[in-house]
């Protein structure tokens, strides 16, 4: 299998002068723990997530030391957790020049960059352009999805942009969610907001030529649900105008 084949493809995004207070409400509305930073051509930048947001000096955990602590740190490290821990935009606070992957790469490769780097999340690329993002749960329904079923096809690959595509263009404008497809047998999960958003998916998705069955992992939010671990679960709509990184140093 290949990173497109369970990808979460158009991605939610920031710029570098989005306020974080803006990229914390996006990441509790849409239910995500990070988000791609690009630039004004569209150009990913960097990657926030809520790691980012532990070491602040409005909840005091902001780093404290001493004298001989600061003098081994040096300057420039000081500098960079002063502008991390009271940074206002996501330009601040970001980890720059984050790991990619690109479409065709094989899943055991994006794991085996997962457990080196220790990262949660990668971007996917084509070219220099950003496509989607691979997240550790989106893992999940593909494993699911993949018990005692053959490699997904050629067929299955054209069924999942089907699937994908009419959920995107829906009039009643679906939540987030990803799509698997294997055998015929399309796997929907995501968070929806109302159990009819739920039913509609569903519906579309087996109204699309070839799908044998559809497997609904697809959960409803909580009416004020706090952001979860993993970014992934979904079609995503970019803020931008214009069309997952190192994780957080362990706390000191």
């Amino acid at each position: 299998m290949r990173a497109h084949q369970i990808m979460t493809p158009q991605v939610i995004t920031v710029g570098p002068k989005t306020t974080i207070l803006e990229a914390i409400r996006l990441m509790l509305q849409h239910h995500i723990g990070g988000l791609p930073v690009v630039d004004a051509e569209g150009r990913l930048v960097g990657i926030v997530s809520e790691g980012d947001f532990i070491r602040r000096a409005e909840i005091g955990t902001q780093h404290k030391r001493g004298r001989w602590l600061s003098f081994l740190a040096g300057p420039d490290r000081l500098a960079t957790d002063f502008a991390r821990e009271h940074g206002r935009k996501v330009g601040d606070i970001m980890t720059p020049k984050p790991i990619t992957v690109s479409e065709a790469t094989a899943l055991d490769e994006v794991v085996r960059i997962m457990e080196t780097n220790s990262i949660k999340r990668l971007p996917v690329m084509r070219d220099h352009q950003l496509v989607g993002m691979l997240t550790r749960k989106d893992f999940l329904p593909a494993v699911a999805s993949l018990v005692h079923v053959p490699g997904p096809s050629a067929d299955d690959d054209h069924v999942r942009r089907e699937v994908t595509a009419a959920l995107r263009q829906a009039s009643w404008r679906p939540c987030p969610m990803n799509v698997t497809v294997r055998d015929g047998i399309v796997g929907l999960s995501g968070v929806v907001k109302h159990e009819s958003a739920r039913k509609a998916a569903i519906v579309a998705a087996e109204n699309v030529a070839g799908v044998r069955k559809v497997n609904d992992y697809l959960s409803i939010a909580p009416a004020h649900p706090p952001a979860e671990e993993d970014f992934g679960g979904g079609d995503f709509v970019s803020i931008q105008e214009q069309p997952s990184t190192a994780d957080d140093e362990p706390l000191e």
